[in-house]
């Protein structure tokens, strides 16, 4: 099942999401940022955009606090989802 983050009413209405989704397991663990039909993919790990052209520029600031907000929860939503492809890799924590 599909993890929508909570947002704020007035960003909700707009149409923003914010999502961790099913059927994503061999991808690098990111959150789906949408706005009606246009998607950016966030990568979890290294808090770049997996997709070319896609910035922050193009989402606004509201959302991108929300997001900042509750990372850890995001992270821990993708693990409980894809407990075999976590966030936090073994090979992340051997660099630490």
């Amino acid at each position: 099942m599909a993890y929508d983050l909570p947002l704020d009413e007035a960003i909700r209405n707009v149409g923003w999401k914010v999502k961790i989704r099913d059927r994503e397991r061999l991808e690098p663990p990111h959150a789906t940022i949408l706005f009606k039909r246009r998607a950016w993919r966030l990568c979890l790990r290294t808090r770049q955009f997996l997709d070319e052209g896609d910035s922050w520029k193009q989402i606004p600031s509201a959302v991108r606090e929300a997001i900042e907000a509750r990372w850890k929860t995001l992270c821990e939503q993708w693990d409980a989802h894809y407990p075999n492809n976590p966030v936090l890799s073994a090979s992340d924590e051997q660099d630490n």
